[in-house]
């Protein structure tokens, strides 16, 4: 019995819960700031489980392709310690797929075709970007922030959270860089080109940061366009000095810089749906 528990606590950890409850929470967040949650509850219930399951598929086929790297870098992931065999893995990433595809077919036909872009990203990640230098950041950070447009898509307003796609883009970006600065020992063994190990890991954290400044300077555009009111900005703010802290602790520790730059992209999250829930810049009680 103890063995069943942990393949099921493998396989749950092959989907990453918080990062891909955290995907179907951007989806819920681009339909919200589109305002069509309301008048498409189905498409946006079906946005969200449609990217909860692609997420989690593409966090098992990821660990699968990385076992023998994770088995220097993360020797606690489930492939490496044992809990789920490398063929279980991939075979957890198809049934996730199967429930994201049957998800996605009530979608309007631009949702269903960001959703076949994105997994066409996903392979070519997984195949060919992940070890280019700042490639495979690039595309990782283009899928998070397109949860966003999926969103919109899904209640056919794709272009309504464009603003919040580049935002959730540009600072994924950062954190995708500073994980690789965290990695480069395993990635060097497995011979990828990484951007910290063709560039330098210094350099590659210049380039986290020039992102990360970017989207900081970005993020009060909500506000000044009158899509969101002053709650937005009284929550952003907060957010954008948590995460340019958490590029500065990444120079000395990428691990602290990465995992607290994901705590403050969370913080960045809640202040778009506050944003959204009130406009005025009056927070509801």
């Amino acid at each position: 019995m103890s063995s069943v528990v942990e393949t099921g606590r493998g396989l749950v950890e092959l989907t990453r819960p918080s990062n891909s409850v955290a995907a179907g929470v951007l989806t819920f967040l681009g339909a919200f700031v589109a305002g069509g949650v309301g008048d498409a509850p189905v498409a946006t219930g079906a946005a969200v489980a449609a990217t909860v399951f692609a997420t989690g598929a593409g966090m098992a086929i990821n660990d699968y392709f990385d076992r023998e790297i994770d088995a220097v870098n993360r020797p606690e992931r489930a492939i490496p310690r044992g809990a789920v065999s490398a063929r279980g893995a991939l075979a957890w990433s198809a049934v996730l797929f199967v429930g994201a595809v049957v998800a996605a077919a009530v979608l309007p036909v631009l949702a269903i075709g960001i959703a076949v872009v994105n997994l066409l990203a996903l392979i070519a990640y997984t195949e060919w970007f992940k070890g280019l230098p700042g490639v495979g950041n690039l595309v990782v950070a283009y899928l998070t922030g397109s949860t966003f447009l999926f969103g919109g898509a899904a209640v056919e307003a794709p272009l309504a959270p464009g603003v919040l796609f580049v935002l959730a883009a540009l600072s994924t970006l950062s954190r995708e860089i500073i994980k690789d600065v965290e990695d480069v020992a395993g990635d060097r063994e497995e011979g990828l080109r990484t951007l910290p190990i063709a560039a330098g890991e210094r350099t590659a954290l210049h380039v986290a940061t020039v992102a990360l400044v970017v989207a900081v300077v970005a993020s009060p555009i909500p506000f000044v366009l009158g899509t969101f009111g002053a709650a937005y900005l009284a929550l952003v703010v907060p957010a954008d000095l948590a995460m340019l802290y958490a590029a500065s602790e990444a120079y000395e520790d990428a691990t602290v810089g990465q995992t607290h730059l994901k705590y403050a992209q969370f913080l960045a999250v809640v202040a778009f749906l506050v944003g959204r829930v009130a406009p005025s810049g009056i927070v509801p009680t």
